[in-house]
């Protein structure tokens, strides 16, 4: 099999393709072909040795990938070789072959491809997350999405439509057309006059629900945009990494402008604060399972449909990261682990 390791902290050229034997399942695990895999900001931070939870250099990040189950080792009950499968790794995702236990794992719908299937479970759990369990979405609301563009920002994008949520996001001006053709109501990410545009969208009112993976100054600036009742869900600080190798002092300056909420502040204001990690729920299976089943059943059903933005062959992950990194993309970004998986061009 193949697989990419980082092996050193650094730019997106420090990724490398390796040979390896198969692995092959123990007991409690399927062995899954891998056909695509996400890829997601949390391994652009961990590359550039930003992200707490990575393992020890060297190490396969990948969090998700969609392939067909083709060994079911001891003690698996349900699968099959042949099934098709989506699932959540933890780490080790950048392969064409891969073993894990079938916690997180799911059949993957007749309806849905392989490649959409590979960009759903990280980024629509983690907007499932915020905005159904932690933040109680409801019809009418209005909700802030920063990097409306991303993966995350355009699963919550369909999320809030299937249950009437009106969205305003930020993103860069290029992609604005794009966004109005599906509902969202697009900001400028560096627009200075982010409070003013926001306030006149929703007469002064404010935002019912804010969703922030920036960090640093962004979690003020979404806090003072909520409304009486509103939710504030921090999800990533991408502040952290603005270029393409560590910056300690962008990483430091990030962390000074974070704000300090405290109880008495909240109470007083109405607000909520709240945070979402989902590296650190891959154990709290009933909680994620139910989720990631009703995301599933929306995709079949044609409710969601991820955006993707490119695919890159395996061994160019260095280009995905670049893409990604960039802030460039518009959707998704995949990796393509089958030899005949090629490019997949923005739509």
């Amino acid at each position: 099999m193949r697989q990419v390791w980082i092996e050193k902290t650094g730019p997106p050229e420090v990724l490398r393709v390796h040979e390896a034997p198969d692995p092959v399942p123990g007991p409690g695990e399927l062995r899954v072909r891998v056909a695509f895999a996400g890829v997601n900001f949390a391994e652009v931070m961990a590359r550039l040795g930003l992200y707490p939870d990575a393992p020890q250099l060297p190490f396969v990040p990948g969090y998700e990938v969609a392939g067909t189950v083709d060994e079911v080792g001891p003690g698996v009950e349900g699968y099959r070789v042949g099934e098709r499968v989506t699932a959540v790794t933890r780490f080790g995702g950048y392969a064409d072959c891969v073993c894990l236990p079938p916690a997180l794992v799911v059949r993957t719908p007749d309806a849905i491809s392989d490649a959409d299937a590979a960009a759903i479970p990280v980024n629509y759990l983690t907007a499932h997350q915020m905005l159904h369990r932690v933040c109680a979405v409801r019809s009418g609301e209005v909700v802030l999405v920063h990097g409306v563009a991303g993966g995350v920002g355009t699963a919550a994008t369909q999320l809030c439509d299937i249950v009437g949520a009106k969205v305003i996001g930020t993103a860069s001006a290029q992609k604005h057309d794009r966004l109005r053709e599906v509902g969202v109501e697009p900001i400028a990410s560096n627009d200075p006059d982010l409070v003013e545009r926001v306030r006149d969208i929703t007469n002064g009112r404010g935002v019912d629900i804010a969703l922030d993976p920036i960090g640093g100054r962004s979690f003020r600036t979404s806090y003072e945009l909520l409304a009486p009742g509103g939710r504030l869900c921090c999800f990533g600080v991408s502040a952290m990494a603005p270029g393409r190798r560590k910056n300690l002092l962008a990483a430091l300056a990030s962390l000074v402008r974070m704000p300090r909420f405290g109880p008495i502040g909240l109470m007083n204001d109405n607000r909520s604060v709240a945070g979402v990690n989902l590296g650190h729920l891959w154990d709290e299976t009933e909680m994620l399972v139910p989720q990631f089943e009703a995301i599933m059943s929306h995709a079949a059903a044609g409710r969601i449909r991820p955006v993707l933005d490119s695919t890159h062959a395996l061994d160019r992950a260095s280009d995905a990261h670049e893409r990604l990194q960039s802030r460039r993309s518009v959707g998704k970004v995949l990796l393509a682990a089958r030899a005949d998986g090629g490019e997949h061009p923005t739509r």
